[in-house]
């Protein structure tokens, strides 16, 4: 387990800036639109100072293919280097301050010497800004100046400005403000090297120029202020909700000058009139997510406007999504469901949810629940639905208790909740790496969302049960920044507007995610949960993190053939099977069967999927992989998955998979019903009428 950071609060494992902490510390983290690495004496400029470098589409490279396997951005190109004179081969890097949204990172000239330079790391940050302390500052390029031009007709007080033009044919701007009111001269050294003549305390920041002097202006205004972190908070009335960044800065008069601050694309499109307003024209590429568009405001706001309230454990339509109560089916259709769900549901449970894995732990409970609510809802059967409910009480029990596999426990060094697996059998890869962290949100969202259906039939069970589950939920989603157990929202990612699901893994490429269904999946746990409890916050919570990933999901992994974020030469694929943060790649980590890709952006199918996976979508991603009986070549439980997905536009057609005699049980995944199955392409209009 990599070492914690030294910081009282719990320290966030998922977010952008862990490659600072974990490994050899000179992997990339994303800021977006800028990406940063510590040099380590690497490239051509030998720096050992915090390198900074911004990727145009045209820097891209691709796999093979129409449409390409993947794109992806290279790293390593040191365009500038906010280094110093006196940092060297015993350079030491840490971070400090870590939080939801920013991080400190500090360069020291050697172990044990107080910090040099620091370096607020903010999402989205307009400016990447050193904070100098008594350093020489020495700026530095691997790419190489073309030219260095001081400019003496800036005309704000206290700012001292330099253009860079590098050898790529790229601008940079380079802004520095004393503390002592000293100068920054910086002397030309080699096309590599600009050197202040002398120590220096104060900022120094650099971005880059896309445009010319429109840009320019827009950087000049918000010049000698900078971001240290933000603060976020919601708000829900009935079907609308909001959510507020806002940010925490300092630097020269920063009462008087606005911050400048990169929203992706998400964010301008359900961006509130003032936000709105405070757009520019400016615009830079990132790496992964569209162009992110300069916003000179200290804080945004962000409106979805159609939260999903009326989504509930019933099957529904998109046109229904929002619609509330059971579906009525027809008696052919319940019986035919009955009949089903009477054999899964007595199955054996414990057997089945009882693993070395939480992941398929929770799947397996999930599974069971969900075919005894289809009995007690749905097929009107209370007595097999009762002796249903009671064999999953047992099974889920043998969590509560502990006594699995590889019980849980409570970590203290990053402070969190994890599997023992990892620590009995020393592999770290041990159930996807959950005691490292990773997919926490996969994986405990199956038990919240299986503990909100019994407790929707049982409320008594609750109350043994429900400071259990509550701890699962705040271990992957905890919504107090003064939590003292765990970190705020571990998973969910806020500024990104969907979770990532690496932890404590090293990673060139940054964060990623694979399953954005689960991702979805997990946030229906949460809002269910909310409903079930009777606590009104967490279901709020669930409703806007529902509709925040309906709208990232289709702006970065579910692609349209609009889709206007992801390079046309890679939109075709449909999904973008691992989304990471400098890349994306068509695939999954455990096969490259096309039903893998796809199908994994797909299960758990449930009553919020018509929210996340648009009709549209599923239509053209049917019709790019799956119709005219290519389906039905898919072998094993993808199958089925394949055909409850095509429920959202055909349910007739799946219904009609479903109900077929003799059927296949092989075509149903382990974490699957086929009463289920039945259930929700009836429910969605599929059926006897």
């Amino acid at each position: 387990m990599p070492q914690q950071q030294g910081q009282s609060q719990p320290i966030p494992t998922n977010k952008f800036y862990a490659n600072f902490f974990l490994g050899n510390q000179a992997q990339p983290t994303w800021t977006h639109p800028y990406s940063l690495s510590w040099s380590r004496g690497t490239g051509n400029a030998r720096s050992w100072g915090l390198s900074v470098s911004h990727i145009d589409p045209e820097q891209r490279s691709y796999g093979d293919g129409n449409p390409a396997q993947y794109f992806i951005n290279p790293n390593g190109i040191q365009s500038v280097i906010l280094s110093a004179a006196e940092l060297g081969s015993n350079t030491a890097l840490s971070t400090d301050t870590l939080e939801a949204f920013s991080a400190n990172l500090n360069l020291h000239s050697q172990s044990g010497a107080p910090p040099g330079i620091t370096f607020p790391l903010v999402q989205g940050m307009g400016f990447v800004t050193g904070r100098y302390k008594g350093l020489q500052p020495a700026i530095q390029s691997s790419v190489f100046f073309r030219s260095v031009t001081r400019v003496t007709e800036f005309a704000k007080q206290g700012i001292i400005k330099y253009r860079l033009l590098l050898e790529d044919g790229k601008t940079w701007l380079l802004y520095a403000t004393s503390e002592n009111g000293g100068d920054l001269n910086l002397q030309s050294i080699s096309n590599s090297l600009i050197q202040a003549a002398s120590t220096f305390t104060g900022s120094i920041q650099v971005a880059k120029n896309p445009v010319g002097t429109s840009a320019e202006a827009t950087f000049d205004a918000a010049a000698g202020v900078f971001a240290t972190g933000a603060d976020i908070t919601g708000n829900v009335n009935g079907n609308v909700g909001s959510y507020t960044l806002a940010w925490r800065k300092a630097g020269l008069s920063p009462e008087a000058t606005p911050l400048v601050m990169f929203a992706l694309p998400h964010h301008v499109q359900s961006f509130d009139g003032p936000t709105s307003s405070a757009k520019t024209t400016v615009q830079l590429q990132t790496t992964s997510k569209g162009l992110a568009t300069a916003v000179v405001r200290d804080s945004w706001t962000m409106v979805e406007a159609e939260l999903p309230t009326g989504v509930d454990f019933a099957p529904k339509s998109a046109a229904a999504i929002n619609t509330t109560g059971t579906p009525s089916l027809s008696a052919a259709a319940r019986g035919t469901i009955n009949n089903v769900a009477q054999g899964e549901v007595s199955q054996d449970m414990v057997a089945q949810s009882n693993l070395d894995s939480m992941y398929f732990s929770g799947k397996a409970l999930s599974k069971f629940a969900i075919i005894v609510y289809t009995l007690h809802d749905l097929t009107d059967d209370k007595g097999a639905a009762q002796a249903g409910l009671d064999r999953l009480k047992t099974a889920f029990a043998v969590f509560v208790e502990n006594r699995q596999k590889y019980p849980l426990v409570y970590e203290t060094a990053w402070k969190g909740v994890v599997s023992t697996g990892s620590y009995v059998t020393g592999d770290a890869g041990q159930d996807f790496g959950n005691s490292y962290y990773n997919d926490h949100h996969f994986h405990y969202g199956y038990f919240i969302h299986a503990a909100a259906i019994i407790g929707y039939l049982d409320p008594g069970w609750l109350t043994a049960n429900k400071d259990w589950v509550n701890c699962l939920l705040r271990d992957a989603a905890n919504a107090s920044p003064a939590d003292t157990y765990f970190p705020f929202s571990r998973s969910f990612d806020w500024y990104h507007g969907h979770s990532w699901a690496k932890g404590l893994f090293e990673s060139g490429d940054g964060k990623d995610e694979e399953s954005s269904s689960e991702d979805g999946f997990f946030a229906y746990a949460v809002k269910m949960w909310g409903r079930t409890v009777g606590d009104g916050k967490i279901e709020a919570r669930g409703n806007l993190m529902l509709a925040i990933l309906a709208r990232t999901l289709r702006n970065y992994f579910l692609m349209e053939s609009s889709n206007q974020n992801q390079p046309a030469n890679f939109i075709d694929n449909k999904v973008t099977g691992i989304l990471f943060e400098n890349k994306a790649d068509h695939a999954t980590y455990f096969g490259v069967n096309i039903e893998f890709i796809q199908g994994i952006h797909m299960i758990p199918l449930n009553p919020s999927s018509g929210l996340t996976r648009s009709p549209n979508f599923v239509r053209e991603e049917w019709a790019r992989y799956f119709d005219d009986g290519r389906a039905d070549q898919i072998a094993g439980g993808w199958r089925g998955i394949l055909y409850a997905n095509l429920a959202l536009i055909d349910p007739a057609t799946a219904w009609n998979f479903f109900a077929q005699t003799p059927f296949d049980a092989g075509w149903i995944d382990g974490g699957a019903s086929r009463a289920w199955y039945l259930a929700y392409a009836a429910g969605l209009g599929g059926g006897p009428k």
